[in-house]
């Protein structure tokens, strides 16, 4: 009975996260995913990974990351802009580039996932109200991923970067900061709402079905 059960309980939770997979590629490709702007493109493909780390845990949370993090490359590398190269490995200057596009693309992205799942697992553990860890598991993971990727833009592209953007040097860390300020904290914001509103219903669906 138990091992039918742990079964049950393992299916579930493979199909949630195909599902979950499956909405992040959606996203991933349409102009709700990912909002072209003159230098990089804003996400809102992190609320699907952070909703499946609070449903399914930090293991699920980093698997969801890694397909965010492979539609970042193919869609940085179908369709690019000037800052693809930080995002698309076979856009990338050298090889040292190349493994520097797969951190930031794909390394980052993981970690949204990972980050979020303990930090919803912490919250609950000291008996936070489901709202208010929603709302900080939210902006939590999207500013890891603001925080990952801009701050590994910074310290391994400056230079290109500043040639992409026609900056200075010396301008980098204003514009890098612009950046974090103008979509960072809107894409926080945003996703601690939706986080919220999702995963509440989602979590009392879950334990209705599960009674």
């Amino acid at each position: 009975m138990k091992q039918q059960n742990n079964s049950k309980q393992k299916t579930r939770w493979l199909v949630t996260l195909a599902m979950f997979a499956a909405i992040i590629v959606l996203l991933a490709f349409t102009p709700l995913g990912l909002i072209p702007l003159p230098f990089i493109k804003a996400t809102t493909i992190q609320i699907p990974v952070v909703i499946g780390a609070v449903l399914l845990g930090p293991l699920a949370g980093g698997i969801l990351g890694g397909v965010f993090g492979i539609c970042s490359m193919v869609n940085a590398t179908v369709a690019p802009t000037p800052m693809s190269f930080a995002f698309s490995p076979a856009l990338a200057m050298n090889a040292s580039g190349a493994v520097k596009a797969v951190w930031i693309a794909l390394g980052c992205r993981i970690c949204i996932g990972i980050v979020a799942g303990w930090i919803w697992r912490g919250l609950k553990k000291v008996k936070m109200n489901d709202i208010p860890a929603l709302a900080i598991t939210g902006a939590a993971g999207a500013m890891t991923n603001t925080a990952l990727v801009m701050g590994s833009i910074y310290l391994l592209l400056a230079q290109e970067y500043a040639k992409s953007i026609g900056s200075s040097m010396s301008a980098v860390f204003k514009v890098i900061m612009g950046v974090v300020a103008g979509n960072g904290i809107p894409e926080a914001i945003v996703t601690a709402i939706l986080v919220t509103v999702i995963g509440k219903a989602l979590l009392a669906l879950i334990k209705r079905s599960t009674k």
